[in-house]
């Protein structure tokens, strides 16, 4: 990368951290007596404090979602966040209009509070110990973050896979603090494939010699293998097939089989380095925690199964996108959300994007997809607008 920042960037950013010491009551039965949370922000907040979208990231996410933490070449730090192409300047989540804030969720491993923190009771690291937290504690701690920086509600929510539940969540449990809901690429629940191929994650990581039970910290090592394995299984879930045969094919590194187990073809040497960097920037409780929160989010089972009834709550307007290539959240899935949201009688856009992405296509600047966004967030800018003047 050159010096220059790009002129649609937000910039250099600075991750911040809000500490709460008010207890919270988690789903489990357990609490956390304190917690911290690590954010970043984008934009301005206007003086009515009106202008706020929250970004919410999915399972590997996390505060970084746009900018830079600095401009040195080479460094993992000059890397721009996840969604950059979408938030910033002129982008669709216009930083121009917006005050954007996006946070690493509680049991995360970037910052906020989670099995890498310290015990406050024990004074050793959490690991195994840390508490399983759901959606809802999530969106509880977020209201907690956007009470401590002023925000009483939300212009908008947005979020992709994990993302979009913790914004479902969010217009069921506070729906006067939200003003507009963007959910993409998402489910009102996992399908039993889905709970079935996070359980082969979690099982990897589990058999590992070096889990020790979750407590490897403990024990000077780490669960590489399992935690390679599960996200190479991952990757391979969130890839199309037509992305991963115009990507790889059947490209090999020989010009003949070499009759053995290194690497022949390009797509094993692909899933082999994926799951080796993954283990260098995440922690594997962490990642056998997130995959149990979205196991356990079904916000329909509060009324037995009948999804529009709970969103009857929501008061806010909808954008939901999804991606024909999407096997793991397929646009099936997105049509539920937008069929019980017509039948609750909400407000609700949609629009299933043309894509060979995959379930990861909502992390590419696909210009139908970006449009949409941009369009749905314009309008609520718009309104924005007329209610200040």
């Amino acid at each position: 990368m050159s010096d220059a920042i790009p002129v649609d960037s937000v910039g250099i950013v600075t991750p911040q951290i809000a500490l709460f010491e008010t207890p919270l009551a988690l789903s489990c039965g357990q609490a956390l007596s304190s917690y911290q949370l690590i954010y970043e922000t984008y934009g301005t907040l206007n003086e009515r404090a009106s202008n706020a979208i929250l970004v919410c990231h999915a399972l590997s996410g996390d505060h970084h979602a746009a900018g830079y933490h600095t401009m040195a070449d080479g460094s993992r730090e000059s890397k721009p966040g996840w969604w950059d192409s979408a938030i910033g300047p002129g982008k669709a989540i216009d930083t121009n209009h917006f005050f954007v804030i996006s946070l690493n969720n509680l049991g995360g491993c970037c910052g906020s509070t989670g099995p890498t923190s310290i015990n406050p009771e024990t004074k050793q690291v959490w690991g195994a110990d840390f508490p399983i937290v759901t959606v809802e504690d999530w969106v509880e701690s977020q209201a907690r973050l956007a009470d401590k920086l002023g925000i009483k509600t939300f212009a908008a929510i947005v979020g992709g896979s994990l993302g979009g539940m913790q914004v479902l969540e969010w217009s069921i449990r506070f729906p006067d603090r939200i003003k507009a809901a963007v959910v993409i690429a998402s489910a009102p629940k996992l399908s039993t494939q889905n709970i079935a191929f996070n359980e082969v994650a979690r099982q990897s990581i589990r058999r590992d010699p070096d889990f020790f039970n979750g407590q490897y910290l403990d024990n000077n090592t780490v669960p590489t293998n399992g935690l390679g394995l599960a996200r190479m299984l991952g990757h391979i879930t969130y890839l199309s097939g037509d992305a991963m045969n115009a990507k790889f094919g059947r490209q090999m590194r020989h010009d003949s089989y070499q009759y053995n187990y290194d690497i022949e073809f390009e797509v094993e040497s692909y899933l082999r380095y994926q799951g080796e960097a993954f283990t260098k920037r995440f922690d594997a409780n962490t990642y056998m925690l997130m995959t149990k929160t979205l196991d356990y989010f079904d916000p329909a089972a509060r009324a037995n199964g009948n999804l529009a009834a709970v969103l009857k709550r929501a008061q806010c307007e909808f954008l939901l996108v999804s991606f024909t290539t999407d096997w793991r959240f397929s646009p099936e899935r997105s049509e539920e959300i937008v069929n019980a949201l017509i039948k609750a009688g909400k407000q609700v856009s949609y629009a299933k994007i043309t894509s060979e992405g995959g379930h990861d296509a909502f992390l590419f600047p696909i210009p139908r997809y970006m449009t949409a966004l941009n369009t749905f967030l314009t309008r609520v800018a718009n309104r924005l607008a007329t209610e200040t003047n």
